[in-house]
């Protein structure tokens, strides 16, 4: 099948590049940035989040390759966190450092946490490594111990080095500054469904339980069918945004929470939200089967930008969709988003995905290779998602 194939063959594709074009061997670990043309941004911060989400994907293309590279690569992810990033007099992950390791950005977002969480529950897996799952243990109880908020449920969004309230809580200047977003939650439980499957505690399973009861009860809005993206701690949302890459993306991460656990109940009624999620995100389908960035009901303002990341987790979403409906529209719906994905977002000239294309089908200007934001992680994983589902199908 053509479509296994092309997407088999971009997996291989965009490792290559991380492999060959991310390694920083001067500094250690990996580059900070690299521009849109593929040059490398000298003495820049690197960011834990992308640290993490190299280290996810090398773990997890390990797993899928076998290749002794890739868990070199995830190994030296590994190291390089571990030394630089783990703040060892207050618990948690810097948020930066700069180019040699020194911590720069040294604020708490739990968003952060999650995804080193994410890296290192994955990493575990193909090396079994007793300190790697203390580490995992102690990152789930550092985010519960001062995160979580008891008296309304969900997860405060930042805090300082030494866990104090902040004044700036968000994660970039796109977003609106509130304690919750739904971001962070879906990344909470995306991280603590990957650590349940190595370490199946009864506190984590029940804190699982309840980010997925947050995202029915306060997240999942029930007029529109998408997501509320910012909430105060009460969980009262101001703006009407709808990210519809977002949407995909929880549609399937939800349900597979659910499925990790084995809560029959909870899976019967995330296979329902995964369709409902999904039909939500065909909204922002445009007449090149690319699925938009986001419409801003309350400024009126409609996004028609297509991001790379968006694409990727519309890939599975809509893999997903058909899997649990086994209605066929929704597998036409992923092969119209990869020959989008195909013809306009890979960058066939020096390897990876271009960071996306505007409503004119340009390619967006200005934009990172390598960044803060721009990672192997959804891609990789949209393609190993797929090739797992479509092979097992």
């Amino acid at each position: 099948m053509k479509f296994i194939e092309e997407i088999e063959q971009e997996l291989y594709r965009i490792l290559a590049y991380w492999e060959t074009q991310a390694v920083d061997d001067r500094h250690g670990g990996f580059l900070g940035r690299r521009d849109q043309s593929d040059a490398i941004v000298p003495f820049m911060p690197k960011g834990s989040v992308l640290n993490s989400r190299i280290l996810w994907t090398f773990s997890a293309a390990y797993a899928y390759t076998n290749n002794p590279l890739h868990y070199d690569l995830a190994q030296r992810a590994y190291r390089y966190i571990k030394t630089f990033f783990f703040d060892k007099e207050f618990g948690g992950i810097y948020w930066s450092v700069d180019y040699r390791g020194q911590p720069l950005d040294t604020k708490k977002q739990t968003y952060a946490l999650s995804f080193a969480l994410y890296g290192f529950s994955e990493y575990y897996k193909i090396n079994n490594d007793e300190e790697v799952l203390e580490l995992c243990v102690q990152l789930f109880n550092t985010i519960e111990q001062h995160s979580f908020d008891r008296d309304n449920s969900g997860y405060f969004e930042a805090f300082s080095r030494d866990w104090q309230e902040i004044d700036d809580l968000r994660l970039s200047e796109k977003d609106a500054n509130e304690k919750k977003t739904m971001n962070t939650h879906l990344h909470v439980i995306e991280a603590y469904t990957n650590l349940y499957r190595i370490w199946q505690n009864a506190d984590l399973k029940s804190q699982i339980k309840n980010l997925l009861g947050d995202f029915q009860n306060h997240i999942i809005d029930p007029d529109s069918g998408h997501l509320k993206l910012f909430m105060n701690e009460r969980w009262e949302s101001k703006d009407m945004i709808y990210s519809y890459g977002h949407d995909i993306e929880a549609s399937w991460l939800l349900l597979e929470a659910a499925q990790v656990i084995r809560d029959k109940e909870l899976i019967t009624s995330f296979e329902k939200v995964a369709i409902n999620l999904a039909e939500a995100a065909r909204d922002g389908i445009d007449e090149y089967g690319a699925v938009m960035y986001e419409n801003n009901l309350s400024k009126s303002h409609f996004v028609q930008e297509k991001h790379w990341w968006v694409q990727a987790e519309a890939l599975v979403g809509f893999v997903n969709a058909w899997e649990v409906s086994q209605q066929h529209k929704y597998l036409d719906i992923a092969q119209r988003v990869w020959t989008f994905t195909h013809s306009y977002i890979i960058d066939y000239e020096h390897g990876e995905w271009h960071w996306g294309r505007d409503a004119a089908l340009n390619i967006m200007a200005g934009e990172d290779k390598v960044g803060f934001w721009k990672c192997p992680y959804h891609n990789a994983r949209a393609c190993m998602e797929v090739l797992q589902r479509m092979k097992k199908g």
